[in-house]
């Protein structure tokens, strides 16, 4: 079996008897200590696929197959990964035992039912990194709201209901919108070659013969679902929400692996599919992501619950991703430290969701006018929660720093028709107001006088005790990610490079090109990707190239000069 295959299904078969009358799992530390079991399996499958994969050629899905579906509609479960897929992979299979591991006492109703959507969320977003085929990645993108809503509306606190329902709404309006815009580029497909195919470098060939008005409504249709998912300023606002009410375990896995699907959509498909269109707008797209930072970030500054200020500052953290992403620099120095920054990001901010867990297990309450001085009562978790404070603060030799600062530098070097100095300006001075009010949480909750609320424990006591071997073993993988990626950035942003230049090529060779200075400019520009160099495009396959000669050679010149009109 393909290893792929067995890594995508192996949690949801994993899951399955968690659902069947075996009277071993009425106790809570049998399913518990099964769901660990389970999730570290698929982790130890994924270092596989790691020790296998050839990072020297990164930039080439590996480990490609798929599943025959509906063959007559060229419906197919295909799969592969790159360096980008495989890292995002890691990045889920690595938090997943970590949560379950933390999860022992925060949940006390329906156990099987909470470890059981744990672990089928866990299937259908490593679907979505791995899918090579649109509607395999579609389906995997859609499915991934049904466990976590269930998370939420089930298993969260008083208002769990709304932040369920509001959370599916947003997201599931958003995907529905998405889906309409890559089934207009595999209608696109049709029109140019007779033949129905979702593959997603298929498409890539059809989307390059799209009219500049073509590529600006897939564009909208991308973003719709996307930018829910990121979540982008101003559609960030079931977040919030979905975070204060979600459990523990599913405000870590929220923040640390499913706003990725955003940014990872984005870089996935609209930077190669419509780069006329996110040239056009990227100064609009940049206009919002550096309101993400700023606003969000001044709305952390004056929030009391703790909980709720990690998840604002989510909203403003991944501003810098999506910005790095249409920086389309030279170099891809933006859009390698964005994806960096994907990872960084569900590390520090998953781990201070699980060090709010646990403080809210002992007191019951995550209100900063309630506690203070901590530090002097449960050294051990305070030393954790300033190690990841300072990590997302962006401290220089902690991860987030290398992304956060990659980013930026992207945005300065952005062509002036995209970005350019004065967008990373203005987010450089986000990065001064998370400094603001993370620190100034650390200084109210775990330094200052003592102030300690009552203590709730499982078994009735009042005594407060500091973190147990098991919260410590939790924080501490994440805690080494955090020094490790910090330390020794280098080794991911060069395997990055190649897939991230790969996917970015179309939009920065639209962005760095003057139609006046070539014979081509009544040549959709992004057709014009073949004429970089003889019989390739500038950081694509030669596969995707010839793809693309053969989508001009198709067009008429009539066809052509009436695109060029319509524009």
């Amino acid at each position: 079996m393909n290893l792929l295959l067995l890594l995508t299904i192996f949690p949801i078969l994993s899951a399955l008897p968690l659902m069947l009358p075996i009277k071993a799992f009425d106790c809570r530390k049998t399913v518990w200590s099964y769901a660990l079991l389970s999730t570290l399996v698929t982790f130890v499958f994924s270092l596989v696929a790691a020790f296998k994969f050839d990072f020297a050629n990164s930039g080439q899905m590996q480990f490609v197959d798929s599943v025959r579906w509906v063959e007559s509609f060229g419906l197919t479960f295909g799969f592969g990964i790159d360096s980008i897929s495989l890292w995002l992979v890691l990045l889920t299979t690595f938090l997943m035992p970590i949560i379950i591991l933390g999860s022992l006492t925060a949940v006390n109703m329906r156990i099987r039912e909470f470890y059981f959507w744990l672990i089928v969320l866990e299937t259908f977003m490593i679907g979505t990194f791995v899918a090579t085929d649109i509607i395999f990645f579609y389906v995997c993108f859609e499915l991934t709201l049904v466990p976590l809503y269930i998370l939420i509306g089930v298993f969260g606190s008083d208002n769990r209901l709304r932040a369920a329902k509001i959370f599916f709404l947003y997201t599931f309006t958003g995907s529905m919108l998405t889906f309409a815009g890559v089934m207009y580029v595999a209608y696109i497909n049709v029109v140019n070659t007779g033949i129905w195919s979702f593959d997603i470098q298929t498409l890539y060939v059809a989307a390059a013969t799209m009219s500049g008005t073509e590529q600006a409504w897939v564009l909208g249709a991308l973003l719709a679902g996307f930018a829910v998912k990121v979540p982008l300023f101003p559609v960030h606002t079931w977040l919030p929400l979905a975070h204060t009410e979600a459990p523990t375990a599913g405000s870590v896995i929220l923040a640390g692996v499913l706003l990725k699907l955003g940014t990872y959509g984005l870089l996935r498909f609209a930077l190669p599919m419509c780069p006329e269109a996110v040239v056009e707008y990227a100064w609009l797209i940049g206009v919002f992501a550096v309101l993400g930072v700023l606003v969000t970030a001044l709305i952390c500054w004056v929030q009391t619950d703790v909980k709720k200020l990690i998840a604002y500052s989510s909203v403003s953290h991944l501003g810098f991703c999506v910005l790095g992403l249409f920086a389309l620099d030279a170099d891809d120095t933006g859009a390698v430290g964005s994806v960096m920054y994907m990872i960084n990001h569900g590390l520090s901010t998953g781990a201070l969701f699980l060090c709010v867990g646990m403080i809210y297990e002992r007191f019951h309450t995550r209100d900063m006018a309630k506690m203070s001085g901590l530090g002097r009562v449960i050294p051990v978790w305070a030393t954790f929660t300033v190690f990841f404070v300072l990590a997302s603060v962006g401290l220089p030799g902690l991860n987030g720093f290398v992304g956060e600062v990659l980013t930026l530098i992207g945005a300065f070097l952005s062509p002036t028709q995209v970005l350019g100095y004065e967008y990373a300006a203005f987010a450089g001075i986000g990065m001064i107001l998370a400094a603001i009010y993370l620190l100034y949480m650390v200084g109210k909750v775990i330094f200052g006088p003592v102030l300690v609320p009552e203590v709730h424990t499982d078994d009735g006591g009042h005594e407060l005790k500091d973190l147990n071997t098991r919260e410590i073993a939790t924080l501490l993988p994440l805690a080494a990610g955090c020094l490790i990626l910090g330390m020794l950035p280098n080794g991911m942003l060069v395997s990055l490079k190649a897939p991230v230049s790969q996917l970015t090529a179309p939009a920065r060779f639209v962005a760095n090109t003057n139609p006046l200075d070539t014979d081509t400019a009544s040549i959709e520009p992004g057709l014009r990707l073949v004429l970089d160099a003889p019989g390739s495009a500038p950081g694509l396959t030669p596969d995707i190239s010839s793809g693309i000669d053969l989508a001009i050679n198709q067009s008429t010149p009539t066809e052509t000069a009436d695109r060029a009109a319509e524009r």
